[in-house]
Formats: C-alpha cells, structure tokens, sequence
C-alpha cells in the first residue's frame, strides 16, 4: 500500500532511528483510505471517546449546581473543541500538533481541583458564573506550562526511552481496565441504584465485548474495521428492546448551538493557580505516553528525531487546544488514551482518519440532538466495548518495553513502575478523599 511522498520521504530519512514493533496495519499513518472506509473507522473513534469527553463536564457542572442551561451549552463546548484540537493535533500547524492520529477530549486529570476551585468560589458569595470564569481563566493561562514544556523535551532524551514510555502506557491501559469493567457491570448509575453487576448489565456488556473480539479477529477487513461501531450499534439496539434507553431528554435539547469565545469571561486568582501548574505537567507525561503508544500501534518510531520532533508537537498541541478550550467555555484537553485501542483493532492508523473525526466531534458540538443519540447509550454497552480498547493499549505498552529486550535492569525497573504506578491507582479506591 504505497504511502505518500512525505512520508516516504522521512521514513527513509529516519529509517536508522525506528524500533521496529510488529504491526498488521491495513492503512498506515500517510495512506489516505476511501471516503466510506475513513468515515466508518472514524464514527468507531468517537463512539470509543464521546462519553469520556462529555462526562467531565457533566460533572464538574452538575458539582458546583451550574444550571442545565449552561450545563448543556458547556458540554456542547466540550464536543465542538475537541474537534478543532483533533485537527490541530493530526494536521500538524508548523510545530504544533503531532501529526499522528492522536484525538483530543477533555482531560478528567483536572477534575477534582476545578471542582474544588469552583465550590470555593461559590461558599465565598461568587455566582456559578462568576465561578466559571475564574475556573476558565486558570485553566487558560495554566495551559502555557505545557507549552513551555514541550520546549524543552529534547533535553530529556536519556530519560524519555521506550521502557519509560512503554511502561507509562502500560499503566495507562491497566489502570483504565477498571473503568471499562464498571461501565461493563452498569456504571455509576447501577451503582446507586443497586443493579451494579445485575445479570442483565453482564450479558449485555458481555455480549459487547464478545462480539469486539469475534468481529476482530475476522479475516474480512470490513467487519474488522468496524468491529466496534457494529458491537455497539448490536448493543444499542437490544437495550432499546430491553427499555434500557431514555429519549426522553433529547426533546428539551435545542436544535443549534452557536459558539460564543469568553462567554463567562476570565479572572484569574494564584491561590487557585497553584495546583494546575502541576497538573499540566502531569499531563504532558501522560501525553508523552499517549502519543507513543499511537505511534507503536501505528508502525510509527518510537524513538529518534521524528520520533522527539513528534512528541515535542503534541505536547504544545495539548497546552494550544487547553487554551483554545478556555477559550470556548469548556475544560482542559489532552490527548485520549482510549483511542490506540481502536487503531490497534481496526488496523487504520492513517492521521487523514482524524480529519473526518474531528468533523463529526464539531458537528455534534453545533447539533445538540445528534450527541444526545450518543449520550443515553447505556454504560454495559460502552463497557463491553471499551474493556477490549483499554486492555489493548495495556498489550501496546508492552510491545513497546519488548521491542527494546528485557534485561534484569529493565524488568526491574518496569516491575517497580507498574507496582507503584498501579498501587497507587489501586489505593485511590479505598482512600477516603475530600475536596476542598
């Protein structure tokens, strides 16, 4: 399948630089897949990332008692600019954005110290919106950390290596395995309401799950690539059968959402912008471990100048699309780890695929009936799908720290990272948290 000329030309510039990684790509990072092909494999990626990017912003709202209004107008938001920061990120603007098939959604690393800022807020006498001007406003200046960061990744080259990284995205999809199976067994809704792991929510998910899997591992490329999009529209469908979906909402929804930069305007308070400094740089690793999982997962190096000059974009591509989130009343955006699991399936890595992505997340932005389709899926269904994702970019780690050879060094220090990086994870579930 014969790639572009771009990207022959810097492959074979670079070819002394890559850590060679088994891949089974139909379509890799510069080949361009048919209209209808591209568009199937795209509605897969947003299907695997809606509900992440929504439900931060559901949240955070709902938190701080913002009114169902605003609530909707900001989850709107949320959709629209994670359209414009996933064409930033795949098309590369000069040296912003990684040109990978990296797609952006609101990050849920912010979301208790923007709860926390806002209920602050509010208990001092500020009104919500008020309060969201002062959570956007420290959410936009902190966005610059990250792209003074990215200035300054080439100095860590000896740091940055493949068992660091591979490692990083190890943890990524363990630890993302946990939510995956809670969607699975019902979410936090079957929580409260004491169906959580209810034998329904198991069969569903599970049914899911078991078709991601079969639909896989098919020898037809066009089951393969849609294995996703099918198993959740199946399981979409029997819980329509089942009245496991309300429609309900969709019809207080309003036909059109026009953007409005700086709606609730900014402030800025430094007591508040404290912690966020932190949090962008916990982001920017993450991001680094993101963007080498999709470089892994698509044939890409990972290592080496195009390799840095990559992860040196995305980086500035995550702080840029922050910014540009602030900008349009919504939270921070990072890269989504979810969606490596997709390329890895679908076996298109092509970054035009993000194009047409990043089409779809603005026009459910602007559409606010067509994301709320999307919203009422039932949390089994997604589940089902989103466990297999999570634990592919777990196996994408691991085929990265395994490209390198595993010496007695690295298996300790990967042994090591894994049970600090998961314990941690592991701990947060029985340690009793307050916000401020």
């Amino acid at each position: 399948m014969a790639q572009a000329d771009y990207g022959s030309t810097v492959e074979s510039e670079l070819e002394g630089d890559r850590i060679e990684i088994k891949s089974d790509l139909l379509y890799g990072l510069y080949d361009k897949p048919p209209v209808g092909e591209a568009i199937f494999v795209a509605i897969q990626h947003v299907l695997a990332s809606f509900v992440g990017i929504i439900t931060p912003g559901i949240l955070i709202c709902n938190a701080i008692g913002a009114p169902p209004e605003d609530t909707g107008y900001i989850i709107s938001m949320s959709l629209f600019v994670s359209g414009i920061c996933t064409f930033i990120q795949c098309r590369r603007f000069g040296p912003v954005g990684s040109g990978l098939l990296s797609l952006q959604g609101t990050s849920f690393a912010f979301l208790g110290p923007i709860i926390g800022v806002g209920t602050i807020a509010i208990e001092g006498g500020s009104s919500v919106e008020q309060a969201l001007a002062l959570i956007f406003g420290v959410c936009f200046f902190g966005a610059f950390v990250e792209v003074i960061l990215s200035q300054f990744l080439h100095l860590l080259q000896q740091i940055i290596t493949p068992v660091v990284t591979g490692t990083v995205v190890m943890i990524i999809g363990l630890s993302l395995i946990r939510t995956g199976f809670s969607s699975l067994a019902g979410g936090a809704v079957a929580q409260n309401n004491g169906t959580f792991g209810s034998t329904q929510n198991l069969l569903l998910g599970g049914l899911v799950l078991a078709l991601v899997v079969i639909l896989t591992l098919s020898q037809n490329r066009i089951l393969r690539m849609g294995a996703i999009a099918i198993a959740l529209v199946v399981g979409y469908i029997i819980a329509i059968i089942l009245g496991r979906v309300d429609f309900s909402s969709l019809s207080q929804l309003p036909l059109f959402r026009f953007p409005l930069p700086f709606r609730y305007g900014l402030d800025f308070n430094l007591t508040a912008f404290a912690p966020f400094v932190l949090l962008y740089v916990i982001t920017a690793i993450e991001t680094i471990g993101d963007l080498t999982a999709t470089s892994a997962v698509s044939g890409e190096p990972v290592s080496g100048p195009l390799y840095f000059r990559r992860i040196k974009g995305g980086v500035m591509g995550d702080g840029i699309n922050s910014a540009i989130a602030a900008l349009f009343n919504t939270f921070p955006n990072t890269t989504f780890s979810q969606n490596n699991g997709v390329i890895q399936m679908t076996g298109v890595g092509s970054r035009y695929v993000g194009f047409y992505v990043a089409g779809i997340f603005a026009i459910l932005g602007l559409i606010p009936i067509v994301g709320g389709i999307f919203q009422v899926i039932p949390q089994p269904v997604l589940g089902g799908a989103t466990l297999v994702m999570f634990g592919s970019i777990a196996v994408a780690g691991m085929n990265i720290v395994a490209s390198t050879g595993l010496d007695r060094r690295t298996s300790i220090i990967v042994a090591v990272s894994l049970g600090l990086g998961l314990g941690v994870v592991f701990a947060l579930m029985f340690w009793p948290i307050s916000l401020p």
